[in-house]
């Protein structure tokens, strides 16, 4: 849709399809139609602004924030933030916070709506600011509920990154994540809402794709190391093993044993990632491990 501080904004095309339902099938609160989706996309606006208060972030802690998807059940920031948890909690917090900037200012613009009779010269403008600051807040308390993926459970597995590391924080809120993903089906069946039912099973994929990264990262953290490397942005010697796949044929290589050399199809590789911290540079950068010096 657009690109505001080089962050590219997209639109899903199953939202069209949802907005189209939603409008349709809209509360009779106003006098026409027309402010049902009035209303909808300032929903969106707020997922929206949301979302970059996630991206803007990121970029500050020094993470790669570039492009945010708007879809039906909300908004996605594509964030990577570097992987400390002061880095990662500012970047899931700062999303929250902005709800959280709004609220005062809804309750000040109700209170002025009020006191000025613009409630009573417009009552579908008054009746949209009203709802949508129930959307704001209800978006606020949803999404600090301590299940991942919502930002509640990333904050929750932010702050256990501290005390825990990396892996077993990530392994603990997924397993929180899995026990408020039985709740939401539970709501679900009981509701017989379709929508909770659909973020339920989102919410219990991305907890077994958690899970299934914590427990990589606790074998990452236990494997053997080449004490003759290490990366130049992090300071940790790399892993031994095939843990690095070419991206030509898809071979798992060691990439510090053939010197970033893909052994099957011959590949040379100019920049190697560093499995811990994800930055790249050449191999030739990799020098002694922190311990050696």
């Amino acid at each position: 849709m657009f690109r505001f501080s080089g962050i590219d904004v997209f639109l899903h095309w199953s939202w069209f399809l949802i907005a189209a339902y939603e409008i349709s099938a809209g509360s009779r609160r106003y006098s026409s139609p027309v402010w049902n989706a009035v209303e909808y996309v300032a929903l969106f606006g707020i997922v929206t602004m949301h979302e970059f208060g996630h991206a803007l972030a990121c970029r500050s802690v020094g993470g790669r924030a570039n492009q945010i998807v708007l879809w039906p059940l909300g908004g996605v920031a594509y964030v990577d933030p570097p992987p400390r948890p002061g880095a990662v909690l500012w970047s899931i917090a700062a999303g929250p916070l902005v709800n959280v900037v709004l609220v005062p200012v809804f309750v000040i613009l109700g209170i002025l709506s009020r006191s000025s009779g613009f409630a009573d010269a417009a009552p579908n403008v008054h009746a949209l600011l009203h709802y949508v600051a129930l959307i704001n807040f209800g978006l606020l308390i949803f999404n600090m509920l301590p299940v991942y993926p919502l930002d509640g459970g990333q904050i929750l597995r932010a702050l256990l990154w501290f005390p825990l590391g990396r892996a077993k924080s990530l392994m603990v809120t997924a397993i929180i994540g899995f026990v408020g993903v039985a709740g939401f089906v539970a709501l679900a069946l009981m509701s017989q809402s379709v929508w909770v039912g659909i973020l339920a099973a989102f919410a219990g994929m991305r907890c077994w794709a958690g899970f299934q990264q914590a427990r990589a990262l606790m074998q990452l953290a236990e494997a053997p190391r080449h004490d003759g490397f290490a990366c130049p942005s992090c300071k940790v010697a790399p892993p031994k093993g095939a843990l690095w796949v070419c991206g030509k044929c898809r071979t798992a290589f060691d990439t510090f044993e053939t010197h970033a050399t893909c052994p099957n199809c011959g590949t040379q590789f100019q920049q190697t990632r560093c499995l811990e911290c994800g930055a790249t540079s050449p191999i030739e950068t990799w020098g002694v491990p922190a311990h050696a010096q």
